[in-house]
């Protein structure tokens, strides 16, 4: 009767063990499964063409009359350029995207540079 009773118990354990463990391995598997609801991200890693595009669009900006490129980041991916940061003249914003358009590799610019007030 005792060995009975010994296997039971540990039967039992077993079994409560079970019903404890696998709701959080299902839980776990199920949150790491991929999910295909829309087209899969690139890294967004710059490739070599993609920096020299930026530096040869920073040095376009560096040479337009009167720009002021010291608070200016420029970034690129497959030709798109998106200008960043801040100028201190409002018509420096319009100047930067007719500069990079021009520079050859630009397919477009994205302009996201705002105006900025000296002491602030």
């Amino acid at each position: 009767m005792e060995v009975i009773v010994k296997t039971f118990a540990i039967a039992s354990a077993l079994l409560m063990g079970y019903v404890t463990v696998t709701p959080n391995a299902y839980a776990q598997a199920a949150n790491s499964m991929p999910m295909a609801s829309g087209p899969v991200a690139t890294s967004g890693t710059a490739t070599p063409s993609d920096k020299t595009l930026a530096r040869d669009v920073r040095k376009a900006l560096s040479k337009a009359p009167n720009f002021s490129v010291s608070n200016v980041f420029v970034r690129a991916r497959g030709g798109v350029v998106t200008l960043s940061g801040s100028v201190p003249d409002g018509n420096q914003i319009q100047q930067a995207t007719e500069v990079a358009t021009g520079v050859p590799g630009v397919k477009s610019v994205s302009n996201h540079l705002t105006i900025y007030t000296k002491g602030y």
